[in-house]
């Protein structure tokens, strides 16, 4: 095999073929390709870049597109959305008239769960309230009760207890004791109307130290004994001379008392030092004493001014209010009768009767004083007993009537 030849020899000895150009572009250029290459079925495909969209982009896009159609779509049908804007109006009415039907059902629910829980708040106040009232009721009748068994347990000690009155100042509890053992066991003895010799110093305190004012002449005390009947027996030391002037007045405390109206006297306009020895020294001479009360201040242990005087019989009374007007410690006393409360009421309604009476009869007097016309009663009219006339009537008038 020879060599082989060079390609540009090649190229010279090939011939022009149709649909070829051969060194037709370019005068003095560098021979080009065979333009038939583009034609060719083997030549590659040209790829051209294509700039990427973004999908955010691509959808504003679409959404650009709907908005511009639905835009398009109204401007030409119009009259579909007028008729649809009507059904929304009557849909609207119909769904106000519901809702006012449905507002209307809520209020009355509403209503009747507020009567309800008003309903429960009553019955609950009703029934607190009824419990209230049985408590108190209970507190009450448990203080009722209480109160009787306190009321029966004072008046068994009042029956049981004996005052003794007109006392000396410097009488003690083994004198008393020694006066009242006699009669039944006693229980307690207590002083009081005692006077403190200093304002500080409280009674109790006083008559446990015998700390009295010494302006105190007599104290009184009580006596309780054990048994009802040895009380009883007790009073029998009324009128007795414990010391010198001092004649004690022993009487029960109990409701049942030993005093009687119908024998005593009520006196008054007494001194205010007065001793109760010298009242029954001025009445002694009208009868035989029972006792004598002068009533006094509970502080100073002076005298207010009245007291009481008790005989044995009613006798002794008539002759005590002789004594009205008599001198006793410079004094001019009144003596009275003592007056019950039964006899105060009847006598009372009477007395206030009285000057209601008058008053009207003044006033009675004064308006007919004051009046300067005085009226009579005025005599009645006799009717007459003559006929009326009957009325003439004109012809014109009667022809007319006809």
């Amino acid at each position: 095999a020879g060599p082989r030849p060079p390609p540009a020899a090649k190229q010279e000895k090939e011939e022009y073929v149709v649909g070829q150009v051969s060194g037709s572009l370019g005068a003095g250029a560098a021979p080009a390709a065979p333009l038939a290459r583009l034609f060719r079925d083997s030549a590659p495909p040209v790829l051209v870049a294509v700039p990427a969209v973004s999908e955010r982009k691509r959808k504003r896009a679409e959404e650009e597109e709907k908005v511009s159609e639905d835009q398009n779509s109204s401007v030409i049908q119009e009259p579909p959305v007028k008729a649809k804007k009507a059904r929304k109006k009557e849909h609207s009415e119909a769904e106000k008239k519901l809702s006012e039907r449905e507002n209307a059902l809520e209020q009355a629910d509403e209503e009747e769960d507020q009567k309800l829980f008003q309903n429960k708040v009553k019955q609950k106040k009703k029934a607190s309230q009824a419990i209230t009232k049985n408590v108190v009721n209970s507190a009450m009748d448990a203080t009722a009760k209480q109160q009787k068994r306190k009321r029966v347990a004072d008046e068994t000690a009042d029956r049981r207890t004996v005052f003794v009155g007109n006392l000396p100042v410097n009488c003690t509890i083994q004198v008393l004791k020694s006066l009242f053992k006699k009669y039944g066991q006693i229980q307690s003895i207590r002083f009081r109307s005692l006077i403190p010799a200093e304002d500080t110093v409280s009674k109790k305190v006083a008559a446990i130290k015998h700390k009295v004012h010494p302006n105190a002449k007599f104290v009184n005390a009580y006596v309780v004994f054990k048994e009802e009947c040895d009380a009883q027996k007790a009073l029998k030391e009324n009128g007795t001379e414990i010391a010198s002037g001092f004649h004690i007045r022993v009487d029960t405390t109990s409701k049942t008392s030993s005093h009687d109206n119908k024998r005593s006297v009520f006196l008054g306009n007494l001194s205010y030092d007065i001793r109760d020895d010298a009242v029954r020294e001025h009445f002694h001479v009208c009868g035989d004493v029972v006792g004598v009360r002068v009533v006094r201040d509970k502080r100073t242990g002076l005298g207010k001014g009245f007291g009481y005087v008790l005989f044995e019989n009613t006798d002794a009374v008539h002759l005590a209010l002789k004594l009205n007007n008599s001198v006793l410690m410079g004094r001019k006393i009144r003596v009275q009768r003592v007056v019950t409360d039964k006899k105060k009421a009847q006598k009372t309604p009477d007395q206030s009767r009285a000057p209601k009476d008058r008053v009207d009869k003044k006033k009675k007097e004064k308006s007919c004083s004051n009046d300067s016309f005085v009226g009579e009663k005025a005599t009645p009219l006799k009717k007459s007993t003559k006929p009326k006339r009957l009325k003439t009537i004109p012809r014109s008038k009667a022809g007319k009537n006809k």
